[in-house]
């Protein structure tokens, strides 16, 4: 076992131990957990999946139960910037320390079984919040639900935001496969919360299955909230109803939810930033159900606006283009600091009018270039975690 002294050398020496990037099932990470926490964890837990909204709604519960005197824990992923933003209590990030300490520990108690960096990552939280001592536990799913090492833990309320195509490679490529994968989340006689619109019937027939009972959101929170865009309201009251099933375990007031509500912030989720003359908008939208909310929310203040995109390889890449191109004037294209990032003649290729694309050096080009735009008022910044973390670094330098 190499060296490690710090959390970089534990992340770097986490991501050779499994050939593949991403391996799905609960046998090794169950196995671990069962020895750290024999007798499952010490609070209660909701547990967050879906194609698009998983992280505003747990900003929404985070922000709500943070205006109580219960202590929250949230874990989220992937981060932007700094490993740590994957654990937060109260709000506030956690040291490399107190992350390299539950390491040390997953490492006493893994022996045999090989972990992949995401399972590492949910058993460090899950400890994180044990020794931390807090009261409730709001977990992201990092992809799928039924085989995503976060659902080694039994929630006390599962929800799902909604369900999209992304992933097919490991969840299937329909609503239906996909739907099922999700709903592996529930827990039989625990409260699930689903705002998806038209909820695939594979969801519908396991809830029955396993006798789940399942509350579907159609109608958007209409008081006053702290995230952009229509998306939002749904996601609001499904994070509402979610509190509401747990009422009996946690109470909190209408007053500690509604300013919960108003509170919520999250990184890259139609983020503004004024640079110079512009309004910068940094948004995550990575797959075609998400830029559709993009496209949706930028619509309502309608104004010239170019982007600077980038995407992985394996996404639906020509899908996005197709749904923003009416929105975009002109469109900046940015090689990504991803293995997995397309290749920037590659993706020009993906446009149907090329002529409306300029290819960039690196994302520092793009933005200059966007500056210098007389015309336009808005810049967008989308396509990928790793397209907003690179524009991050820049523009809060400028």
């Amino acid at each position: 076992m190499q060296n490690k002294r710090t959390l970089d050398d534990w992340l770097s020496w986490q991501e050779t131990l499994m050939e593949e990037t991403i391996v799905l099932g609960l046998e090794r990470v169950k196995i671990v957990y069962d020895r750290l926490f024999p007798n499952g964890v010490p609070y209660g837990v909701i547990t967050v999946a879906g194609t698009n909204g998983k992280g505003s709604t747990v900003s929404f519960l985070d922000s709500i139960y943070r205006q109580s005197n219960f202590k929250v824990g949230r874990s989220t992923s992937p981060h932007l910037l700094k490993y740590n933003e994957r654990f937060a209590i109260n709000g506030e990030e956690v040291s490399d320390e107190i992350i390299i300490k539950a390491f040390e520990r997953i490492e006493t108690q893994r022996k045999e079984v090989t972990l992949t960096y995401f399972e590492f990552s949910t058993l460090a939280a899950l400890i994180i919040f044990a020794e931390a001592e807090i009261d409730l536990a709001l977990l992201e799913v990092g992809l799928g639900g039924r085989l995503d090492s976060v659902n080694v833990v039994d929630s006390d309320v599962s929800v799902i935001t909604n369900i999209a195509i992304d992933h097919t490679d490991y969840l299937g490529d329909t609503r239906e496969a996909i739907g099922r994968e999700k709903a592996g989340i529930m827990r039989p006689s625990r409260p699930c919360i689903c705002g998806d619109q038209e909820p695939p019937k594979s969801l519908l027939s396991y809830a029955k299955e396993i006798e789940t009972p399942i509350t579907f959101i159609s109608k958007g929170y209409l008081g006053e909230i702290g995230l952009e865009g229509a998306h939002q309201r749904i996601n609001a009251a499904v994070a509402i109803k979610t509190v509401e099933k747990l009422l009996g375990k946690f109470p909190v007031s209408e007053s500690m939810i509604s300013n919960g509500v108003k509170k919520a912030t999250i990184k890259a989720r139609f983020e503004r930033k004024i640079v110079g003359d512009k309004l910068f908008i940094l948004d995550v939208a990575h797959n075609p159900a998400a830029v559709k909310t993009l496209v949706d929310t930028l619509a309502e203040s309608p104004m010239k606006t170019v982007a600077i995109f980038s995407a992985l390889i394996d996404k639906d890449i020509i899908d996005m283009v197709n749904l923003a191109s009416e929105s975009i004037q002109h469109w900046y294209l940015v090689p990504l600091s991803s293995e997995r990032a397309i290749e920037s003649n590659e993706l020009k290729n993906k446009f149907s009018n090329p002529n409306l694309t300029s290819i960039c050096d690196d994302m520092d080009n793009a933005i200059k270039q966007s500056l210098e735009l007389d015309d336009i008022n808005r810049v967008v910044i989308f396509g990928s975690f790793y397209t907003i973390a690179d524009a991050t670094l820049i523009i809060d330098q400028i």
